[in-house]
């Protein structure tokens, strides 16, 4: 097999479309190599497309790469280590793990089977600590009826945005912001439809960005133009009686991302996100997404024949 350009990001990142997701959060076995666990997930995926007609993004908890690989590593990155607390009391939770399998494709079933074989050959080296699964809502909608990823990058654009820049260390990496946010779906839609509009800061049927806006509206606590630009692959996940979001938010480093935590939390004005009362953030990890280079040299020699 030839050689990735230096710096090729893993693909799975911009796999747009894709009906059916899967995250699987990892925790290393007491004892174990941080070391081991990062080849063992590296040699996992065929790494310049797909594993079986299946996307696989591997991440892992910064301090983790930073010790296995510290020559790769980006500078001063840090896992989600501490909540983020707002002044009025509400938390954001830290619940960072060791790694993140981030599985897509087509149907569930292929992702299923996929997965299970991941998790049986980590026996003895990694656990799940934390699993969901995720499928498109109306298209591009989460679960307020809203759009979401108004002002994603597109695809060209986005590698720009996200990555790392050549001859940084880490370059073709990314950071990963994963967070799981459960909706409190029956207090949301007891909201008349321009209540609903005045808190994201946005018009539910089209997305036109309303002006004025709220202050505390969502669109007003995570301005990109403020904060710096982002490329989400948000997800809806759950049941009909347990559901929410997942948050899966890329940049090329965690300032602008936690930036926009800090601001959704009040951190910065005081008062916190509007949306924050009809959805609530269960976990909160950061991950290093290695650019595929990275991974190859990471990854045992009979892995790269």
């Amino acid at each position: 097999m030839s050689e990735p350009s230096p710096n090729t990001p893993q693909a799975g990142m911009f796999a747009l479309g894709t009906a059916a997701h899967a995250y699987l959060e990892l925790d290393l076995e007491q004892g174990r190599d941080g070391a081991e666990l990062v080849r063992h997930l590296a040699s996992l995926r065929e790494p310049r497309t797909t594993m079986g007609g299946v996307n696989l993004v591997v991440g892992f908890r910064p301090e983790l790469w930073g010790a296995a690989f510290p020559a790769a590593a980006p500078l001063e990155l840090a896992g989600f280590n501490d909540a983020v607390r707002g002044p009025d009391g509400f938390t954001m939770p830290a619940t960072q793990h060791d790694a993140l399998l981030w599985l897509s494709g087509s149907a569930y079933d292929v992702l299923f089977d996929t997965a299970r074989a991941a998790i049986a050959g980590l026996e003895g080296l990694a656990t799940v600590a934390e699993e969901a699964s995720s499928w498109p809502y109306q298209h591009d909608r989460d679960l307020t009826g809203f759009v979401d990823g108004t002002e994603n990058p597109t695809v060209a654009e986005a590698p720009e945005v996200i990555l790392i820049h050549d001859g940084a260390p880490g370059a073709g990496g990314t950071v990963l912001l994963l967070q799981k946010w459960v909706h409190d779906a029956r207090s949301w839609e007891s909201l008349p439809t321009e209540e609903q509009e005045g808190v994201m800061g946005r018009q539910k049927l089209d997305s036109v960005e309303l002006d004025p806006k709220r202050a505390d509206s969502h669109v007003a606590s995570t301005d990109q133009d403020r904060f710096g630009k982002i490329f989400r692959r948000n997800m809806p996940y759950g049941t009909v009686t347990d559901h929410g979001t997942m948050f899966v938010g890329f940049c090329s480093e965690r300032k602008p991302l936690q930036a926009m935590l800090e601001s959704m939390s009040g951190l910065e004005s005081g008062t916190r996100d509007a949306l924050t009362y009809f959805t609530t953030p269960l976990t909160g990890a950061y991950y290093f997404v290695p650019s595929i280079s990275a991974l190859l040299a990471a990854s045992p020699e009979e892995a790269r024949a």
